[in-house]
C-alpha cells in the first residue's frame, strides 16, 4: 500500500534509512549512492533509494519538526524500514562546538510537540544504544571531530526567552539544540525500530542564530564540511551495523 505521505510502498524503501530534514539534502545524500533513484517528493518528503557499498539505503527528508518527522517515520516503518539515523543541523549549546563539529546524540530533552503525543514527559528520548555505537565508531575510524551526549529539541527558534533557555540547558551540560531527534528518539523506542542522530552543528554557542542557519544556507566552507562529514559517518554506521 502507498502510503498517503510520502508516496512510498514496500518496495520503494530499505530497511536502512538516513532521515535528514532538508529535501536538497536527499539530493546531496544521493552522491554517495549507487544507482540512486528518486521513488517521491511530496510537501517536504523526498524519497531517494539507492546502495552504499553494497548496503541497499533509503534517503527520506522529514521537513522541519518533530510533527512532520513522525508522519515520515511512521510511514517509513509502514514501508518495512528498521533502522533510522538522523542526520541534521544543529545549534550548539556550549562553547568549544565548532562550526561544522558533529554531535552524536546520547540523549534528548523532549521539549518538542509531537513526542508528548506519543509518551508522557517522563518517558526517555533515547537511541538505539548499537547504533549510536555504531555511529561513535564511524567518527573515530574516520578521524572526524566530534561530541556525544545529551541535545536538546524543540519547536520554534523565535521565541523571546530563547537566550535564556540556552543558557539554562548550558549550565546542564546540554551539547547542542535541534528539533527533531527527541520525536525520533521516543518514537523509535515505541515502534520498536532503531533510531540513533548525528547532528552537524551550524550556530556557535551565544551566536546568532539566523546568521549561522543562513550561512548554512549559503554553503558556509566549515558547515557544508560538517554536512559531508555527518554523511559519511551515518552511511559508514549503516553499512557496519550487524545487529
Amino acid at each position: 500500500m502507498k502510503q498517503p505521505h510520502i508516496l512510498c510502498e514496500e518496495k520503494d524503501v530499505a530497511q536502512r534509512v538516513l532521515l535528514p530534514g532538508d529535501p536538497a539534502r536527499v539530493l546531496r545524500v544521493a552522491e554517495y549512492l549507487d544507482d540512486a533513484r528518486e521513488v517521491a517528493f511530496n510537501r517536504e518528503f523526498r524519497t531517494v533509494t539507492g546502495s552504499y557499498k553494497g548496503t541497499p539505503v533509503t534517503v527520506t527528508s522529514t521537513g522541519i519538526g518533530g510533527a512532520s518527522a513522525v508522519i515520515a517515520l511512521e510511514e517509513l516503518i509502514a514501508c518495512g524500514a528498521k533502522t533510522f539515523i538522523r542526520i541534521g543541523s544543529a545549534g550548539a549549546c556550549r562553547a568549544g562546538i565548532g562550526l561544522g563539529d558533529l554531535v552524536i546524540s546520547s540523549g534528548s530533552v523532549r521539549e518538542d510537540g509531537a513526542s508528548r503525543m506519543y509518551a508522557p514527559e517522563n518517558f526517555p528520548a533515547v537511541p538505539d544504544f548499537y547504533l549510536l555505537s555504531a555511529l561513535v565508531k564511524s567518527c573515530e575510524d574516520l578521524g572526524y571531530r566530534h561530541h556525544i551526549g545529551i541535545t536538546r529539541s524543540h519547536d520554534s527558534f523565535y521565541i523571546d526567552n530563547e537566550a535564556e533557555l540556552m543558557r539554562r540547558w548550558n549550565v546542564l551540560g546540554v551539547l547542542a539544540s535541534d528539533m527533531e531527534t527527541s520525536t525520533v528518539f521516543t518514537l523509535g523506542a515505541i515502534r520498536r525500530v532503531r533510531v540513533a542522530s548525528i547532528l552537524n552543528n551550524v550556530v556557535l554557542y551565544e551566536g546568532d542564530v539566523k546568521e549561522g542557519v543562513g550561512g548554512y544556507v549559503d554553503n558556509e566552507d566549515a558547515a557544508a564540511e560538517g554536512e559531508k562529514r555527518e554523511i559519511t559517518a551515518a552511511l559508514e554506521a549503516l553499512r557496519n551495523f550487524n545487529i
